[in-house]
């Protein structure tokens, strides 16, 4: 297969480098170490998850390991990504930190997590990331597209992956046209809107007319387009609902109604207002 294609089953792209995305994951954004963090991975793996989506800055690796260690779940079978904190300074020393953190040997997909300090300083650092062995892919997260620019100009190894908000409010058209260019694959994160959008008008709609929930509309809207995903919940009955997007497709009148809810102008920025 190349770059860009799904694979059979429907459920991973193909990335540049050949390694395989699944099409959804589940984020453990703001969940805090322990528990709830163990109990919300261990649901999405038995529920047939197999792509587990953290970052250093999270402070939740070590729930992810645990959670991984006691599904019972062969390691090759989960997609495990982590990502640099940017207010660090070695790629290398911080990734090597959260293997001890998840108890592997490798994650799949290592990105930098945002363009702090401009977006290409830590590049050479991640490179040397796959040199050693640490990670099978690397990628950025919130970088638009003149990042995107800057950090392939001169790169050794492009990056695989950009991970950025992206919803139908949120339909960065630039930006995956530039994505596109450089043979990267967009991410999408946030694409419930963080809970905004399952009220909004034209999603409970949409949602009610095909039987479906809201959740798997905007899901769905994505993975429809051969976007990765990455969706968040502690609810073991939402988590066991996110994934169940497989078997049904938006007809091209709902994409279309569902796309003109972008409020961003197609934008090739990645974030309106940047935290760094």
């Amino acid at each position: 297969m190349t770059a860009n294609e799904i694979t059979q089953d429907g459920r991973a792209r193909v990335l540049a480098d050949g390694g395989t995305l699944p099409l959804l994951g589940l984020g453990v954004w703001q969940v805090p170490e322990g528990r709830e963090c163990v109990d919300a991975v261990r649901w999405a793996l038995d529920a047939g998850y197999r792509h587990i989506d953290t970052a250093q800055v999270y402070r939740n690796e070590a729930s992810v390991g645990k959670a991984l260690k006691d599904s019972g779940i062969d390691r090759d079978e989960v997609y495990i990504t982590t990502k640099f904190f940017p207010r660090q300074n070695d790629p290398v020393a911080a990734v090597e930190q959260s293997l001890r953190a998840l108890g592997v040997d490798q994650v799949d997909l290592y990105l930098v997590h945002w363009p702090q300090g401009g977006p290409t300083w830590a590049w050479p650092g991640m490179e040397r990331v796959v040199e050693n062995g640490y990670a099978r892919s690397i990628g950025v997260s919130n970088f638009s597209a003149s990042d995107l620019d800057a950090v392939t100009a001169d790169a050794r190894r492009t990056p695989s992956v950009n991970q950025v908000s992206y919803s139908p409010v949120a339909f960065r058209e630039g930006l995956l046209d530039a994505c596109r260019r450089h043979d990267i694959a967009l991410e999408a994160y946030s694409p419930l809107g963080t809970g905004r959008l399952l009220s909004n008008a034209t999603v409970v709609d949409i949602a009610s007319n095909i039987g479906r929930t809201p959740a798997q509309v905007l899901l769905r809207w994505v993975v429809q387009r051969g976007i990765p995903a990455i969706s968040k919940s502690v609810h073991r009955e939402r988590i066991e609902e996110n994934l169940r997007i497989f078997d049904f497709t938006l007809s091209p009148e709902d994409v279309a109604r569902l796309d003109a809810l972008d409020r961003t102008g197609r934008t090739g920025i990645a974030l309106e207002r940047p935290w760094w």
